[in-house]
């Protein structure tokens, strides 16, 4: 039997308009009512989940939320800490400086300054639109090497962003978690985080074991959850890496695929 459901959101829980569902909502609250812990999983920093963990009523003392692509988990109530791993202003320059060299925007989220970038652009617009937050215009190299960065982001239109991507040396992953989020979002974390790391140590604070979790995503960053979980679940609209290395793939994000999974794979087996 499944104890615990990992939610991504963009591409997975949301659909197209960035709403959840009527059907996602209600198959959601089933399992919840069942004992089932769902939890929210997302590249987003807390402030761009919120409004959603609200729609959902996840908002116990043993409910969860995992952001920043797991280099944060964080009990919802008590807003107690359970896993973090940051990187830092060091790492940030020298991501600034191979954004510039390849041809492609950076910002980063900086625990004391927000949303950073030296140049604003359209697609940090875009980080900024869907999660709420100001844009701070700051010249990176003013950044100490020991400044507490959660995560930095190469940004650039899509083709842009494949090119830069092959572009990246073997040593770079070495030094970084390095996913692709989004079309035109490519993400540097610390090494030692990432969705998986994040959605393992919920489950070990509860006291549930991997072959109890299942785990939805639709993109790159998503795979380390997949991976970890007993049953990882791709949707329908995913990338076609995505679906490879998934257990299952559900109906798409705008058809309440998270529903589908739900029902066959946790209120069915209930019934």
């Amino acid at each position: 039997m499944y104890k615990l459901v990992a939610l991504d959101m963009d591409g997975t829980l949301l659909n197209s308009d960035k709403v959840i569902s009527q059907e996602n909502k209600d198959a959601i609250a089933k399992a919840r009512k069942a004992g089932v812990k769902v939890v929210l999983a997302s590249g987003r920093p807390l402030e761009g989940m919120q409004s959603k963990l609200d729609e959902l009523e996840i908002d116990g003392t043993d409910d969860f939320v995992l952001f920043y692509n797991g280099s944060m988990v964080q009990n919802v109530s008590t807003k107690e800490i359970i896993h973090s791993k940051i990187s830092n202003g060091q790492a940030a320059k020298a991501i600034a400086k191979l954004a510039n060299e390849l041809g492609g925007y950076v910002h980063a989220f900086s625990k004391k300054h927000g949303l950073i970038t030296p140049q604003n652009n359209e697609y940090t617009q875009i980080e900024a639109t869907i999660n709420g937050l100001d844009i701070t215009e700051f010249n990176f190299s003013d950044l100490e090497d020991s400044h507490e960065i959660i995560k930095t982001m190469i940004v650039a239109e899509p083709s842009k962003l494949t090119e830069i991507i092959s572009k990246l040396s073997p040593e770079l992953h070495k030094e970084f978690t390095i996913v692709q989020s989004a079309p035109f979002f490519l993400e540097f974390l610390n090494p030692e985080s990432n969705k998986g790391v994040g959605i393992e140590a919920i489950a070990n604070h509860l006291g549930i074991k991997a072959e109890e979790v299942i785990c939805m995503g639709d993109a790159e960053n998503d795979h380390h959850m997949l991976e970890y979980a007993g049953l990882g679940i791709a949707m329908e609209n995913a990338m076609d890496e995505t679906k490879a290395i998934a257990d299952y793939i559900t109906a798409g994000n705008n058809e309440h695929g998270v529903a589908r999974a739900i029902e066959k794979f946790i209120l069915e087996p209930m019934a």
